[in-house]
C-alpha cells in the first residue's frame, strides 16, 4: 500500500500523541493535520497548538475546536433518552465520545484533501473499533492509521527514546511510568490500567478526581430539581440551561455529594476483561431524574419495551457502533417515546447516593383518584378485577389440571 500524503491525527498534544505526529511524518514522510477536541476534559487546550508548532505542523493545520455543545446535545442526550448502561452499570462515557471525534476527524479530512486518518488507541482496548468503524462509516474509502497496531516503539523506554532522537519534549512526570491512565470529557473520567488492575485491590483514593469520598461529603442533603422537555434536561432549579452547561452544573453538584463512583470489571469488545474506575457524577444524576419522570409519563408498555431494547442499544454504541442502521433505528423508537416525558423531578443528594422523591408533570398519566385507599368516587369499580384475574388465570389452571391429570 502506498503512504498517505495527508493525514489527520487525533491529537491531544500529550506525549503519546505527540510521539504518533513525529512517527507519521518519519514513517511515511506525510503532511500532519492535528484535530485537538475540547470535549469538557477539563484541560488546557492551547498547548496542544504549540506543541504542534513546535513539531512542525503549520498554523493552518493546526485544529482546536469546542465541541462541548454538540457533545452533550447530539451524543450524550440521545443516549440517556433510553437510560443506556452497558453491563447493567456503565454509563459509557468513554465510549460515546469516540464516534463524535471520528465525525470530525471525517469532516477535516474531507476540508483539506487528506487521504487518511490516525488515532492513538492501542491494539487492545474498544476505542480502535469505535474509532475505525464510524470513520469507514461517514467515509468508506478514508485510510486509518493505528501507530500502535504498526511501530515497533513495543515500550516505555523505547518511547522515550524516540521521544528524545525527534527532540519531543517530555515532561518530569511523564519519564516515569504513570499509576494509571486517564481518559475524560464533559460525561466522565475513566481510569485504567497499572495499580488499578489487580481487581482484588480497593481502588487508591488519589485515583478519583472528579467526586470527593462520599464519606466526606456534607452532612446536610441538598435537593435540586431537574426539568425536562421531551426527554432531554433543559433547567436545573427553574434556570433553562444549554445541554453543556447543564451536564457542568450537574458534574459539579454530583461530585460535591461524592455520587457517580464506579469500580467495574467489563467485558471488552476485543474479548477480555479490564478493571476501569469511573466517575460519572452528572450522569448519574441525569439518569435517575430521567428514571423519575418517565414513571409518570411514560405508558406501562413503553416503558417496559425501552427496558427491553435498553441492553441491546447500550451494547452498540460501547462496541462502536453509533453510525449503524440498527442504533438508528432503536433512536427513533427511543425518540417517539420521549413525546411526553416532559415535566420536573426532584432529587435529594447526600452521602454518594441520588434518590427521587419527587417528580410533576401536566403530561402525567398518574391517576390519584384511581390509586387513593380512600373512596375513589366510582373512578374505579374493585368488581372488574375479578373477572380480570380469570382470564388471566386460565391457561395457569388449565396447566395445572392437565399436570394433575397426569399425576405430576
Amino acid at each position: 500500500m502506498s503512504a498517505p500524503k495527508k493525514v489527520v491525527l487525533a491529537y491531544s498534544g500529550g506525549l503519546d500523541t505527540s510521539i504518533i505526529l513525529k512517527w507519521l511524518q518519519t514513517e511515511y514522510g506525510c503532511e500532519v493535520v492535528t484535530f485537538t477536541a475540547d470535549l469538557g476534559q477539563g484541560e488546557e487546550l492551547e498547548p496542544a497548538r504549540k506543541k504542534a508548532e513546535l513539531l512542525g505542523i503549520k498554523p493552518e493545520n493546526i485544529h482546536i475546536e469546542d465541541i462541548r455543545e454538540e457533545f452533550v446535545r447530539d451524543f450524550v442526550f440521545p443516549m440517556f433518552r433510553a437510560n443506556a448502561l452497558y453491563e447493567g452499570l456503565y454509563l459509557l462515557g468513554t465510549s460515546i465520545a469516540r464516534p463524535l471525534i471520528s465525525q470530525h476527524l471525517i469532516r477535516i479530512a474531507a476540508e483539506t484533501g487528506a487521504d487518511a486518518v490516525a488515532h492513538g488507541a492501542t491494539g487492545k482496548g474498544n476505542d480502535q473499533v469505535r474509532f475505525e468503524l464510524a470513520a469507514y462509516a461517514l467515509n468508506p474509502d478514508i485510510r486509518v492509521i493505528a501507530p500502535w497496531r504498526e511501530w515497533d516503539l513495543s515500550s516505555r523506554t523505547k518511547l522515550l527514546e524516540f521521544a528524545e532522537q525527534h527532540q519531543i519534549p517530555i515532561a518530569k512526570d511523564k519519564r516515569g511510568e504513570a499509576p494509571f491512565s486517564v481518559d475524560a470529557n464533559l460525561l466522565h473520567t475513566s481510569s485504567e490500567g497499572k495499580v488499578l488492575e489487580d481487581p482484588a485491590d480497593e481502588a487508591p483514593d488519589y485515583v478519583y478526581q472528579r467526586t470527593v469520598h462520599p464519606e466526606d461529603a456534607p452532612d446536610t442533603p441538598e435537593y435540586i430539581e431537574i426539568g425536562f422537555e421531551k426527554g432531554d434536561a433543559v433547567s436545573i432549579n427553574g434556570e433553562a440551561m444549554s445541554p453543556a452547561t447543564i451536564l457542568t452544573k450537574l458534574n459539579e453538584l454530583g461530585g460535591k455529594h461524592g455520587i457517580g463512583r464506579l469500580d467495574l470489571v467489563e467485558g471488552r469488545f476485543v474479548g477480555m476483561k479490564s478493571r476501569g474506575i469511573y466517575e460519572t457524577p452528572g450522569g448519574t444524576l441525569l439518569l435517575e431524574a430521567h428514571r423519575g419522570i418517565e414513571q409518570i409519563t411514560l405508558d406501562r408498555g413503553a416503558a417496559h419495551l425501552k427496558d427491553q431494547i435498553m441492553p441491546q442499544y447500550a451494547e452498540l454504541i460501547y462496541n462502536g457502533f453509533w453510525f449503524a442502521p440498527e442504533r438508528e433505528m432503536l433512536q427513533a423508537l427511543i425518540d417517539k417515546s420521549q413525546e411526553h416525558v416532559i415535566g420536573t423531578v426532584r432529587l435529594k443528594l447526600y452521602k454518594g447516593l441520588a434518590r427521587t422523591v419527587g417528580r410533576w408533570s401536566d403530561h402525567s398519566l398518574y391517576s390519584e383518584a384511581h390509586v387513593t385507599f380512600e373512596d375513589d368516587a366510582g373512578a374505579y369499580d374493585q368488581k372488574d378485577a375479578a373477572g380480570f384475574i380469570k382470564l388471566n388465570a386460565l391457561r395457569l389452571k388449565l396447566i395445572a389440571m392437565r399436570n394433575r391429570r397426569l399425576g405430576k
